[in-house]
């Protein structure tokens, strides 16, 4: 994990709410997987960093994407930083999607709005190893909707809307394709999202990339505990260090 002082390439809205930050720097080339995250610092206001994911990867540029969402008085001022600003960076932090273990023919992503992205930078992984993607991407409406023809350009994709303006009204687990043919399964978005696609595909091995709250980003608080299964023998695990990605019987949602 590295701190720097990353320089803003690319800063646009894409969505509702929604921007593509893209940064420049040497902690590009540090990311092991997809689903690890950097932390931000916006400004000297905002003491504390927020942990944003990382949406795809460019050696050859030698820079990391990331799509937040405005949620606050926070990244609505980062919404402000241009092409050309630095940034206070530390990452890539937490353990992400383990590649090296994965070998199935063919593997079912699900994501749910901002827990989308990191999901995209691991489809491009899956599809470069031969592995068939298909996507189910849950937004609220058709003006949240981000990154579909990115998606499709990987494989088949699902779309559901709260709203029905587009695709499948209703969540993700409305839309799941026929699962006899999915060996894997991968999802990442709001813990009652995880609950359901975690006892709807059981029986099927996968993991869980999970969105909480952060402090320090390094292991060092207890600002984003989950409990884990009494089998498990760990009593608890910090999201930001032992995740973002566990397997769904590691962890108790």
């Amino acid at each position: 994990m590295l701190r720097e002082w990353m320089t803003i390439v690319t800063h646009q809205q894409i969505a509702h709410q929604t921007y593509l930050l893209e940064l420049q720097g040497e902690i590009a080339g540090l990311v092991d997987n997809p689903g690890q995250f950097v932390h931000l610092q916006i400004s000297e206001q905002y003491f504390l960093r927020r942990p944003v994911s990382i949406a795809d990867v460019s050696p050859i540029k030698g820079t990391i994407t990331l799509l937040y969402k405005v949620m606050g008085e926070g990244t609505e001022a980062l919404t402000k930083k241009g092409a050309g600003e630095k940034i206070d960076v530390v990452g890539p932090g937490g353990k992400g999607f383990p590649m090296d273990e994965i070998n199935s023919k063919k593997a079912l992503l699900i994501g749910g709005g901002i827990g989308i992205p990191p999901l995209y930078y691991l489809a491009k992984e899956l599809t470069a190893k031969g592995i068939e993607v298909v996507s189910v991407l849950g937004f609220r409406s058709e003006n949240d909707l981000f990154y579909l023809e990115e998606f499709k350009s990987l494989g088949e994709v699902h779309i559901t809307t709260n709203d029905g303006s587009v695709g499948t009204q209703g969540f993700v687990t409305d839309a799941l394709p026929a699962l006899d043919t999915i060996e894997t399964y991968f999802t990442c978005g709001p813990t009652v999202m995880l609950k359901n696609v975690k006892e709807k595909l059981d029986g099927i091995p996968g993991y869980i990339s999970i969105e909480e709250r952060m402090g320090c980003g390094i292991g060092a608080c207890f600002a984003c505990v989950l409990e884990t299964p009494g089998g498990c023998g760990k009593g608890y695990v910090k999201v930001c260090s032992d995740g973002p990605v566990f397997r769904p019987e590691e962890v108790i949602l």
